[in-house]
């Protein structure tokens, strides 16, 4: 363990990153799917064709489909989960609002917010949903050491925040056939205005801030993309993670 900016700890930890795997029996392939992690970098596309894609990808996976993580922004966009209530949204304006099948009452997603859908066979892999939720909070407060920022989560209110309160991440998943989709939502250097609009998560009054603001300073979107597959593949025991080349959603 090493010191980071502003006395933040930090914790390392190495991953072995493979582009070609070898196979020599089923139990090895079916030991190696479950500990691979397939990770895509989309790129901005709009909510509703990643979702639709997600669904789809769910539903037509098979025990041996390998786990991935689509990294990616969208442009501007309310999504109100299944118990969303319409008193969350304040004044949305020419932003529009999505009502979609995740956990969770409303949030903002946005240009210089980073986007990370988890689509993981939960079941194969023995873990629970309060399991995922944990490693997944964990992974973020990980990243924002490296950062210099001091963050924790909260029991009563999944996400994460900075010391003082303000939330810096969403989370929201929806578990089919014990299969999880959708994900977290990290803001990285991002107009928070819209956030204004609404109670964030259903919390009237919830200060939100993003990695920018707290540094004061830039950083690299693709730094952050990066820290976060890697943090979040150790924390989930991912020993095999694999970026697909190019931009585009699985057929």
């Amino acid at each position: 363990m090493s010191l980071g900016p502003r006395g933040a700890c930090i914790w390392c930890f190495k991953l072995s990153v493979v582009s070609d795997l070898s196979v020599t029996s089923t139990q090895e392939s079916d030991s190696i799917i479950n500990r691979e992690l397939l990770v895509r970098r989309l790129g901005t596309l709009d909510y509703s064709t990643v979702w639709e894609a997600m669904q789809t990808f769910t539903d037509t996976r098979t025990s041996d489909t390998p786990d991935e993580m689509w990294c990616l922004q969208h442009p501007a966009v309310f999504t109100q989960g299944q118990a969303g209530k319409a008193e969350h949204l304040l004044s949305t304006g020419d932003i529009p609002v999505l009502h979609v099948d995740r956990g969770g009452q409303v949030t903002y997603h946005g240009p210089g917010q980073l986007v990370a859908y988890l689509l993981i066979n939960l079941k194969r892999r023995h873990l629970g949903v309060r399991a995922l939720v944990t490693a997944t909070e964990q992974a973020i407060i990980r990243v924002l050491a490296l950062y210099g920022i001091c963050a924790h989560a909260r029991r009563d209110a999944p996400g994460v925040y900075v010391d003082g309160g303000a939330k810096i991440a969403q989370l929201g998943f929806r578990v089919r056939k014990g299969c999880s989709f959708h994900g977290l939502s990290l803001n990285v250097d991002m107009d928070l205005e819209p956030f204004s609009r609404i109670n964030p998560c259903g919390y009237q009054g919830l200060v939100v801030t993003s990695i920018a603001q707290e540094m004061g300073a830039n950083l690299s979107f693709d730094d952050v993309t990066r820290q976060l597959v890697e943090q979040l593949g150790g924390e989930l025991g991912y020993t095999h993670i694999r970026e697909i080349a190019g931009t585009s959603l699985p057929v």
